[in-house]
């Protein structure tokens, strides 16, 4: 506070809003924004000296002023400045980590992730073999894909394919091809997919499905690289990297005598884990905008976002079937959507009981309005800053039943303040 500018020859004048002459004879009164013990800005007037109480007065009252605004100002702070901010340090983060190394086909900034993008960084620029763990549905054969596409073997092919999806005497041709006549309806002669691969990466996926017979041939192939096709005794050799994935644990079936120790050891030279998606909160949004983007094109439908209580509907279910499960919720919502918008009932059911209470979330129609009136009440909340009085009266309710309503799903106003 100063009586007069012209009384202080260090006043700053950064505003520049003060002119030379009779603004030099003004008051200057400063007061800080604060909300808790944080300063988010300061309030200022000028005003014509009158006396040294009046002054006093007019602190008070900017002080007051201050104190009333502070909550719109720390608002509108974290939207137009904190957000932005966050979002450029977030893409600033990303750019360094796509430089060190980062696959252009896999989504998530989690810790666990970043792991193991450093995992793939190392062992991409290698032709060692790799065994990729984890849950179904966690994205084994995208890591596959990053690791061939980012090594030297990169021009070459890329040949996938599933142990468990073929009967076992099936197997063996498909990977290692046939003669003419080796068996009934062998027509023909026909090259099996570790050829397909030569000069490149071949993925198995669920490699623990193989029967020990074929794990028998499969060890051949990595520790000599030659293999004999169905019906000829003349050695194939190949040049390829091998890539195996699995969602069982190799080193049980070992101690089971269902899984061949000198395969396991040679599989396991360089495991990647892949984090299940209930260990990688941070990445659910970032996945779920992704889909939502996706399949909005795909299905030439205009869904610009997700609501908050179906963002707290994804972020409170455990996700067993990981981002398979949660690209499919997403697919199943983007068709429902009627409004641009995602809502909580536009998600599966089993994606609703974490927010609902027990009663909306035992199926049938209680379970849809309960999960409609669950949205309503919190965008109402969030639109109004967990303001209950303009909340309801938007709702068309009196502040009691909106009282009640809330009570009845748990939900704290103060959350969205």
């Amino acid at each position: 506070m100063l009586s007069r500018v012209s009384d202080e020859p260090t006043f700053l004048h950064r505003t520049r809003e003060l002119k030379y002459g009779i603004d030099q004879e003004l008051s200057f009164i400063c007061v800080p924004i604060k909300r808790g013990q944080k300063v988010l800005g300061t309030i200022s007037a000028e005003r014509i000296y009158d006396s040294a109480k009046l002054l006093e007065q007019d602190v008070e009252l900017l002080s007051t002023f201050a104190g009333v605004i502070a909550p719109v100002v720390d608002l509108y702070l974290m939207e137009n400045v904190d957000k932005p901010m966050l979002e450029r340090e977030n893409k600033r983060l990303n750019d360094a980590l796509k430089k060190r190394f980062r696959p252009s086909n896999i989504i998530g900034n989690s810790k666990a992730m970043t792991e193991v993008y450093n995992y793939i960084g190392k062992i991409a620029a290698t032709k060692t073999t790799v065994l990729i763990l984890g849950e179904s549905g966690v994205g084994k054969e995208l890591v596959a894909g990053a690791i061939h596409y980012n090594s030297p073997l990169s021009e070459g092919p890329f040949v996938k394919f599933n142990c468990a999806a073929l009967p076992e005497n099936i197997i063996e041709s498909e990977l290692f091809g046939h003669e003419k006549g080796s068996f009934t309806g062998a027509v023909a002669p026909r090259i099996g997919r570790f050829e397909e691969a030569h000069g490149g990466t071949i993925f198995l996926d669920e490699v623990g499905e193989l029967s020990l017979a074929m794990q028998a041939k499969l060890l051949r192939v990595l520790q000599e690289k030659t293999f004999e096709r169905v019906g000829s005794n003349k050695p194939v050799k190949v040049d390829i990297r091998i890539i195996a994935a699995t969602n069982r644990n190799l080193s049980d079936m070992v101690t089971n005598g269902t899984f061949r120790e000198d395969l396991y050891y040679r599989l396991n030279i360089f495991p990647i884990t892949i984090p299940p998606l209930r260990d990688r909160d941070s990445d659910i949004i970032i996945l779920a905008d992704h889909f939502v983007a996706h399949y909005s094109k795909e299905q030439k439908k205009k869904v610009k976002r997700i609501s908050t209580p179906a963002i707290n509907m994804l972020m409170s279910y455990h996700w067993p079937g990981n981002v398979r499960e949660l690209e499919n919720a997403i697919e199943r919502a983007v068709i429902l959507s009627e409004d641009e918008v995602i809502h909580g009932y536009n998600l599966p059911p089993s994606l609703q009981k974490p927010v609902l209470s027990d009663t909306a979330s035992q199926g049938g129609l209680e379970a849809k309005l309960a999960a409609v009136e669950y949205e309503m009440l919190v965008e109402a909340l969030k639109t109004h800053n967990g303001n209950i009085s303009e909340a309801a009266e938007e709702l068309g309710v009196t502040r009691r039943i909106f009282g009640l309503r809330l009570a009845k799903y748990k939900i704290d106003y103060r959350t969205f303040r």
